[in-house]
């Protein structure tokens, strides 16, 4: 019994260690492709430099939309195609206008609206200014706050390593504090960027007024981080000065837009689908390179390099670029609930929304099994220097899938730089290194091979 035990033992580790072999193999196959052979340092190029800024409801996002697809047709997908999702369409207008008003000086400020905010009058907003660090302050403030320009100050803390950490414990000043200063009278808003280091370039991102009464919307803005290190010195000096702020955004009727999808059906099992994307839509102050043009490019190189190494997939594979991740992520949902009409099963999901930079590693939402089960890989990505393997969100556009045995994981590219460039007017392709780029796009093809030939624990996670 020993013996025969013995013998099994052997006969297992043996398999694995020939399956591993020639998984090391494939990974060699999938990095040099990328890294020799690759698309999407000039497919982003077209993207970011050809077509630009891509704000859902725009003329530029249909045209990325129309660009992709072509693309997609190129690389022997099954199908093609374009599912419809109705998404809002706002309007920056004019370059908007600030500046601190001390006694007799005028210093003009780095300023952009938040996205879905509305506009000052046209002769702009002038009024005092009240500085608080977070959300939390205004209710101890109250009266105070009414009608002045409620300046919110709270920076991304500097001791983080991981830098989303840091975002995320800030973020919501950004989001909701037009909403809860609102409650308190105030006139308009200001927000210190998410940017990690001094700079002139304000970073724009989606703010909501969430229930409240369209009459109590109020005007919110992001002025630079160097804007809000004077605007808080100044205050300090001077605590009436006074701040002006014009801008002229408007938000319009929906419009329809498209989530882009390629699919290739499985030749083991067709009925589990494999998804990997990032969103098409950007931001309207740059080309949005790295947020997320990156992630398109990437998820669409997997299928590449897959053609060149000859890969087919067991499971069907699905590349999907995401419509209006940015201000209102209707895109992912728009696909979770189609699934969920066709019946479709889910087993893998992989997003990259983290930037062109150096991949890391991934952040992973699954159960322990399956989370095990991808952490044993972890030796067979080493030797491209991935190493970090995390629980963690993966990504916004496939958060709303629900089938009940999906894994999902995001990239983990190295993300010191990246809030230097977030939602701002420098996340230009200039910013985007071509071999980082390919590198993440191998990383992502990898764990999708290692996905595709193992399989899940299909244990239910939901």
């Amino acid at each position: 019994m020993r013996k025969l035990y013995f013998l099994t033992t052997l006969f297992f580790t043996g398999f694995t260690l020939f399956a591993q072999t020639n998984d090391e193999q494939i990974l060699k196959e999938i990095y040099k492709s990328s890294l020799t052979n690759s698309q999407c340092y000039t497919w982003l190029d077209y993207l970011s430099n050809s077509i630009g800024a891509r704000l859902s409801g725009s003329a530029n996002a249909e045209k990325a939309v129309q660009y992709t697809k072509a693309q997609l047709e190129t690389l022997g997908f099954d199908r093609v195609y374009l599912q419809e999702v109705m998404v809002p369409k706002w309007v920056r207008g004019q370059k908007e206008t600030a500046y601190i008003l001390d006694n007799k000086t005028k210093i003009n400020i780095p300023v952009c609206a938040l996205g879905s905010s509305i506009a000052t009058p046209k002769g702009g907003i002038t009024a005092e200014v009240i500085e608080v660090n977070g959300i939390k302050e205004l209710e101890a403030l109250g009266e105070k706050i009414k009608g002045k320009i409620v300046f919110f100050n709270r920076p991304m803390e500097q001791e983080n390593i991981e830098t989303f950490k840091s975002y995320g414990s800030c973020v919501d000043q950004r989001f909701a504090g037009a909403k809860e200063a609102s409650k308190y009278g105030a006139v308009a808003t200001i927000v210190r960027s998410m940017n990690l280091r001094l700079d002139d370039f304000p970073h724009t991102g989606n703010q909501s007024y969430g229930d409240i009464p369209k009459s109590q919307y109020i005007p919110a803005a992001a002025i630079s981080t160097n804007g809000a290190e004077l605007l808080s010195k100044s205050l300090k000096n001077n605590p009436n000065l006074k701040f002006y702020l014009k801008q002229s955004c408007q938000q319009m009727e929906d419009v329809l837009s498209y989530n882009v999808i390629g699919e290739i059906k499985g030749s083991e099992h067709p009925e589990n689908i494999m998804v990997v994307g990032g969103h098409l839509d950007s931001w309207d102050l740059a080309d949005g390179s790295h947020d997320d043009g990156a992630g398109i490019v990437q998820s669409m190189e997997v299928m590449n390099i897959f053609k060149n190494i000859g890969y087919k997939p067991k499971n069907t594979l699905r590349v999907v670029l995401f419509m209006n991740e940015e201000n209102g992520g209707r895109g992912g949902k728009k696909y979770e609930e189609l699934a969920k009409t066709n019946n479709e099963s889910h087993i893998f999901a992989l997003e990259s929304d983290s930037g062109g930079f150096s991949p890391r590693g991934f952040s992973i939402e699954s159960d322990d099994a399956n989370f095990a089960k991808i952490l044993s890989w972890k030796n067979l990505f080493e030797p491209y220097l991935i190493h970090s393997f995390v629980k963690g969100h993966s990504g916004s556009d496939i958060e709303p899938l629900t089938s009940k045995v999906v894994v999902k994981a995001g990239l983990k590219p190295d993300s010191q730089r990246y809030f230097d460039y977030h939602h701002a007017a420098n996340d230009k392709f200039d910013a985007i290194n071509k071999r980082e780029l390919e590198l993440g796009a191998a990383t992502m093809a990898a764990l999708m091979y290692l996905i595709d030939q193992n399989g899940i624990v299909k244990t239910e996670l939901n």
